[in-house]
């Protein structure tokens, strides 16, 4: 899979990432989309997308690294 040329189910993924953010960060948000979105970040093919693009620089760096 190249970061550029993301197949169908990875572009799903990022496509129910943003709306079941959206939805979270409503006034009418729900438990259920706090799950997805955890369950989405936690995905193999996802988190292999976002290595790849940040190995590129195109991902904005984050505040905190995550402790490991």
């Amino acid at each position: 899979m190249g970061a550029l040329s993301p197949k169908l189910s990875l572009l799903m993924k990022l496509g129910s990432l943003a709306v079941h953010i959206d939805e979270f960060l409503s006034n009418d948000n729900h438990p259920f989309d706090e799950v997805v979105i955890q369950g989405l970040l936690a995905d193999k093919e996802v988190k292999t997308w976002l290595v790849e693009m940040d190995s590129m620089a195109l991902l904005p760096k984050k505040r905190m690294e995550e402790s490991k």
